[in-house]
């Protein structure tokens, strides 16, 4: 029996229960998975609310996970039993064990701790797919709207490999991670084009918005030319009328999932190798999963949140 965490019905946080249940042994090309750690993303609590559509309840969440591999189905030749991976895309990664197809699990380095590989894949991917869509490469100044969060962590690293230069946006506080990630961050709020500016007399070529806010989009139209190199991964209605192209699964966005099955291998390699790391601002266990989604709908938590079986 498996201890999973499932929506009994849409709505809040306080849908959530906890529930044991059978796992069925993997069938052919998939695998068993015994999970170690699951990250905890803002889309979980979308599928919850029921903006991505009414599936069936109750209602499984959990898109990411590390964890050991215990089974595999037939045709699986690149994992065994024993084999610690990490995973996505999942379906029920809010849980003690899951079943998920063998092309989504892939070695995980021995050096990777289990709970930030959980957070690897899903705010990487989308990371890679936005730094694809601006086509942000060297030479290209950069700014980031939400730099600190999850994905803005994971983005500005990958830009910085590119041989982008980075400005993020942020909190006071978040300064210092952001200038330690290779980012020059700059507060939010009044007077931010203007703030921009001082640091990039020579002008900003892209802008990637993590954050969905009205200012956040009327900068980044201000200071960028190029508006095929403006991109959103929080697309709202004003964004989509201005012609921001947007990434993700918001209405009208590019779900850009060839390149983020892609790019899942070449995040863990990264991650391996220590070019690029995750940053897991706090840990909960399953039986707390509701306040692990609150926290980060909070959007303030400056790092990956992870539920530890």
């Amino acid at each position: 029996m498996a201890t999973m965490v499932v929506a009994r019905e849409f709505g809040g946080p306080e849908v959530l229960d906890l529930v044991e249940a059978d796992v069925p042994s993997p069938g052919p090309e998939e695998v068993r998975i015994v999970v170690r750690a699951a990250g905890v993303n803002p889309a979980d609590a979308k599928l919850r609310q029921g903006l991505f559509g009414r599936p069936p309840l109750p209602l499984r969440l959990g898109s990411e996970v590390a964890g050991v591999v215990a089974e595999v189905g037939s045709g699986v030749d690149h994992l065994r039993p024993g084999d610690e991976v990490v995973a996505y895309r999942v379906s029920g990664g809010y849980a003690t064990e899951l079943v998920t197809k063998a092309a989504n699990a892939f070695r995980k380095p021995a050096d990777l701790p289990f709970e930030e590989a959980a957070g690897l894949l899903l705010a990487g991917v989308t990371a890679t797919q936005a730094l694809e869509v601006a086509a942000a490469g060297k030479g290209d100044t950069l700014l980031v709207h939400g730099a600190s969060g999850g994905v803005g962590q994971l983005l500005v690293q990958l830009a910085r490999l590119r041989g982008v230069r980075v400005i993020g946006t942020g909190s006071a506080r978040s300064a210092d991670v952001l200038h330690e990630l290779g980012a020059e961050p700059v507060e939010y709020g009044d007077g931010l084009a203007a703030r921009v500016r001082a640091l990039a007399p020579d002008g900003v070529t892209c802008a990637i918005d993590l954050a969905g806010t009205d200012e956040a989009l009327a900068v980044s139209l201000e200071l960028v030319d190029d508006r095929d190199r403006i991109v959103t991964a929080a697309p709202g209605e004003a964004a989509v009328e201005a012609g921001i192209r947007a990434i993700g699964g918001g209405p009208g966005a590019d779900p850009g999932t060839a390149i983020r099955n892609a790019a899942r291998a070449d995040l863990v390699r990264l991650a391996g190798e220590g070019s690029i790391r995750v940053r897991v601002a706090r840990t909960f266990p399953l039986a707390e999963a509701a306040d692990a989604q609150r926290l980060v709908a909070e959007g303030h938590s400056a790092g990956k949140v992870v539920l530890v079986p």
